[in-house]
C-alpha cells in the first residue's frame, strides 16, 4: 500500500486506496470522495421481531453519522474559507516552502506548472472547502474540496508536488 504524506508537516493526506486523475500538467490530483455513513450496524442475529414482540421503533439508536471517507479516514481538519488574497498568499508561501524540497527535474516542473494550478484553484474558489492535515500545522499543504455541478459527493484537489509516496 502506498500512503501519500505532506511534504512539509508529515500528515498523511492520502493513500492508493483512493485513485486519483492528474490535472493541470500533473500539478493537482483530482480524488473522488464519497459519503459514507458511519456506526450504522444493522446486525441480523437471527430472531424474528415479530414473534418476539419488538416493534418497529424499538431497538437500539447506534448514532449513525454520514462523513466523507476521505476526511474521516486521513483526519482532515477543515479550515475557514479563504479569499482571492490570502489564498494568493498561501500558495506564495507553499512555493517558498515546497521548492527546496524538490529536486531537479521536479523542481523546474513545479516552477513552471505551478501558475496554471494556481489559475485553476482561483477559478473555483467560491465552491471550495479547505482542509489540513490532521496536525493542523501552520506551514501544511491544503487540501482543496468542492462539488462538481450535479455531484452529490465531493471531489478533493491535492497539489501533487507537496505530496511524498511512502510504502507502508
Amino acid at each position: 500500500m502506498l500512503v501519500y504524506t505532506d511534504l512539509l508537516s508529515g500528515d498523511e493526506l492520502l493513500s492508493d486506496s483512493f485513485p486519483y486523475k492528474e490535472i493541470e500538467n500533473g500539478m493537482i490530483w483530482e480524488v473522488d470522495g464519497k459519503w459514507v455513513v458511519q456506526g450504522a450496524i444493522d446486525v441480523d442475529i437471527g430472531a424474528n421481531p415479530s414473534a418476539e414482540g419488538a416493534g418497529d421503533d424499538e431497538g437500539v439508536d447506534d448514532q449513525a453519522v454520514k462523513v466523507v471517507d476521505i476526511v474521516d479516514t486521513f483526519r482532515l481538519q477543515e479550515q475557514p474559507p479563504m479569499d482571492k488574497k490570502t489564498l494568493i498568499t498561501y500558495i506564495k508561501k507553499y512555493i517558498k516552502a515546497v521548492t527546496p524540497k524538490l529536486e531537479g527535474e521536479k523542481q523546474e516542473a513545479f516552477k513552471k506548472n505551478i501558475e496554471g494550478a494556481t489559475k485553476y484553484l482561483l477559478s473555483k474558489l467560491k465552491d471550495l472547502q479547505f482542509f489540513v492535515g490532521e496536525s493542523m500545522a501552520d506551514d501544511s499543504s491544503i487540501v482543496f474540496a468542492y462539488y462538481k455541478e450535479g455531484a452529490t459527493d465531493p471531489t478533493f484537489l491535492y497539489l501533487a508536488p507537496g505530496l511524498k509516496e511512502v510504502k507502508c
